[in-house]
């Protein structure tokens, strides 16, 4: 017990000491964890320290990622993606297996359990690192995003087939028909217990400790369905996350799931982070190091093949921009292939040698793929630009216009006006949610943050008849309006403001027109009593 709390006090102080040093340079919070791994593993060898255990305790940050992914989608949602889920997730693991076994078995010689083992681990993308940046960005509500999304959860659930097919290469007493029978007979009794009986359970727990008052005892029940979901599926032979997943579409279906997210948020990544601590751990940093130019090779071509079939695949029914992105984000090679590595492993599949060298092609691809997902925009924009890139937005061929800064309701009641009377504008929204919807309605909407000067030209914000900022954050309201009187200080700034402190907080900028949003309902309201 004391080792495995040395280890988390370690993996905690170091992983933090790391990340706030990061976070001021812009590089991913996973790094630092991985780094944390790394160092610690060698400099105190963990001496007696049971690693394993914090092994299971990172698995369940994957658990409780897949349980949010789960909150997010019900039955209505899978049903509208199925075509994503199903097709498109079956082509990309199926062609990239087939690839990469070609590459393996017929250019590198290996033989054919090794090249099977290697091609289904590597076909596999991060859900941990991919899923959680787009949440984080908002991306996941892009078209790339939704597609990315689809396909990783298929990819989740294929590990449990490849889980399978590694144990049946060593299982000389079952018949492939009959491990198939096996495994369809334990995911329709977890569907269905999870769905009858489970479903019950799940509302009674959350209407019960909602009702007590005590968020504890909520907290308690949302980690009781979590967990005994999860054990349940891997009892039955499945993943952690599979039981986790199919608990979060139940609650998704409740009146509870937004308050159960963002209860278990910070659990949730502090979990993570002992998982990406304990891929850290993994890390030979002297083979790696004379290996070094060799596990990168293998790595990029790893990684140009799987971006090059998932492209192929998107291309069909999808822009250029969207399967590029689709293409960068699931290219490379996730954490499932550690369990996949090590149950091989242990069968005797494939020689220790070979595991410890096929773990570090994977540990050097998740510590790549956040720079890759990070800048995925400004990647994809060498092959193709379009309307969700910030920064490298086609400059717009009006002049004379107003641009909107914001579209939430105040924002869409401005551009109906507008639109109404047939004056030109602009919409930059920070929020994907709000973009989509904004060319749904036909309008020139475009994501991005116009503090930042290629978006200020590319919206020739210079020729605008006017800038109205419509966002209700006070400290956004100042960024924009000093950016775009830095590039233009004769801007007509129009700023929509709710108190008088907000006023006297901008007070020292030029701005020339302020409208308070209480002091016109306010004139409204009166207008409208009086009105006959």
């Amino acid at each position: 017990m004391e080792n495995i709390l040395i280890a988390i006090f370690l993996a905690i102080s170091f992983a933090t000491i790391f990340n706030i040093i990061f976070k001021r340079y812009g590089i991913s919070h996973i790094i630092g964890y991985i780094l944390s791994g790394t160092i610690i593993s060698y400099i105190f060898n963990f001496n007696g320290i049971d690693i394993h255990s914090l092994e299971l305790i990172g698995e369940f940050g994957i658990v409780f990622l897949m349980f949010t992914i789960g909150l997010e989608l019900n039955f209505e949602k899978i049903r509208k993606m199925k075509e994503i889920l199903l097709v498109n997730g079956f082509l990309q693991v199926t062609l990239s297996t087939l690839v990469i076994f070609i590459i393996s078995y017929f250019i590198f010689k290996l033989d054919f359990n090794t090249s099977i083992i290697i091609s289904l681990a590597f076909s596999l993308s991060s859900t941990a690192i991919v899923l959680t940046y787009l949440k984080e960005s908002k991306d996941i509500h892009t078209p790339y995003g939704e597609k990315s999304l689809g396909i990783l959860i298929f990819q989740d659930l294929a590990v449990i087939p490849i889980l399978l097919l590694i144990t049946f290469l060593t299982n000389d007493t079952l018949s492939l028909s009959e491990v198939l029978l096996q495994t369809f007979l334990s995911a329709f009794i977890i569907i269905l217990f999870m769905f009858t009986i489970g479903k019950k359970i799940v509302n009674i727990l959350l209407k019960s400790s909602a009702s007590s008052g005590l968020e504890e005892l909520f907290l308690g029940a949302v980690f009781s369905i979590v967990i005994g979901a999860s054990l349940l599926a891997h009892d039955l032979g499945f993943t952690y996350s599979l039981g986790a997943f199919i608990a979060g579409m139940i609650i998704a279906d409740t009146g509870y799931s937004v308050k159960v997210e963002s209860d278990i948020s910070s659990y949730k990544d502090l979990l993570l982070g002992a998982f990406f601590f304990s891929v850290g751990t993994k890390i030979d940093v002297f083979y790696f190091l004379n290996n070094l130019h060799i596990i990168f090779a293998i790595f990029v071509g790893v990684f140009l093949f799987k971006a090059i079939v998932i492209y192929l695949i998107m291309i069909k029914k999808s822009d250029k921009n969207s399967a590029v992105k689709t293409a960068l984000a699931l290219a490379s090679v996730g954490e499932f292939s550690f369990a996949i590595f090590a149950l091989a492993l242990s069968n005797h599949l494939i020689s220790p040698q070979m595991a410890s060298f096929l773990i570090l092609i994977t540990v050097i691809s998740m510590i790549l793929t956040p720079f890759i997902v990070n800048n995925i925009y400004k990647l994809s924009s060498y092959f193709a630009k379009e309307f969700y890139e910030s920064d490298v937005i086609t400059p717009i061929e009006v002049k004379n216009h107003i641009v909107i800064a914001g579209f939430s309701m105040l924002g869409r009641i401005v551009a109906q006006e507008l639109s109404s009377k047939e004056i030109p504008f602009v919409i930059i929204s920070d929020n994907l949610k709000h973009v989509l919807l904004a060319r749904k309605l036909g309008y020139m909407g475009y994501f991005g943050h116009l503090d930042k000067l290629p978006v200020l030209e590319s919206l020739k914000v210079d020729e605008a008849r006017a800038i109205i900022i419509t966002v209700s954050n006070p400290k956004r309201k100042r960024l924009i309006s000093e950016a775009v009187l830095n590039f233009e200080p004769n801007s007509n700034i129009i700023v929509k403001i709710d108190s008088i402190d907000e006023r006297k907080a901008l007070k020292d900028l030029p701005i020339k027109s302020f409208v308070d949003s209480n002091l016109e309902v306010g004139k409204l309201l009166v207008s409208e009593a009086y009105h006959d």
